[in-house]
């Protein structure tokens, strides 16, 4: 079985784990074409638009 032969620094150990590959990527944001606001791709928006179509009851027809 292999054993490591050193002990591993935690610098050296911390320069592996967080490489290039273990990083978060930037969240995907795009706009709602109804009111502009940024939002996650399919997912029902604040305005209760999803794809081009009212799924919720507005906020604004309610008041």
């Amino acid at each position: 079985m292999a054993t490591p032969k050193k002990k591993v620094s935690r610098s050296r150990r911390n320069m592996r784990r967080f490489a290039a590959g273990n990083k978060l990527d930037k969240t995907t944001v795009k706009t709602c074409p109804s009111c502009s606001e940024p939002t996650r791709p399919h997912r029902v928006c604040k305005c209760g638009m999803y794809n081009g179509k009212a799924v919720l009851p507005s906020k604004t027809a309610t008041a």
